[in-house]
């Protein structure tokens, strides 16, 4: 018996590009940007902290309409990396939120969440 190769006429063989044919021939346009014009791979876009940025700007726990930015649909806290706030503001943030939580200036669960226990 001889040793046959894998790329040679094996059962997984296609020909060139392999048993689904060439590589270009694939669907993901990997690195073209994708869809959307979001990025796939590499390193993400930087944000800047907005209160950074504009030292006017104050987190104040009363204005809750500013703070509901910062909040998921589910009532949760957004992360950093997610909004882009520094570590400082982050922190002021969410102390500031569960300020307004306690007064009821904001939910602790959104709406659809308090409704199915009622």
């Amino acid at each position: 018996m001889e040793n046959q190769s894998r790329s040679s006429s094996g059962p997984r063989s296609g020909g060139p590009g392999g048993p689904r044919g060439p590589r270009s021939d694939r669907g993901g346009d990997r690195g073209q940007g994708g869809r959307d014009g979001q990025r796939r791979f590499g390193p993400p876009q930087r944000r800047f902290c907005i209160y950074c940025k504009d030292k006017n700007k104050v987190i104040d726990y009363k204005n809750g309409e500013q703070l509901r930015r910062y909040l998921t649909d589910r009532g949760k806290i957004r992360p950093r990396r997610k909004i882009g706030t520094c570590a400082r503001h982050q922190r002021e943030l969410a102390v500031a939120i569960k300020r307004a939580r306690h007064l009821a200036l904001l939910p602790y669960a959104p709406e659809h969440v308090r409704g199915m226990n009622a």
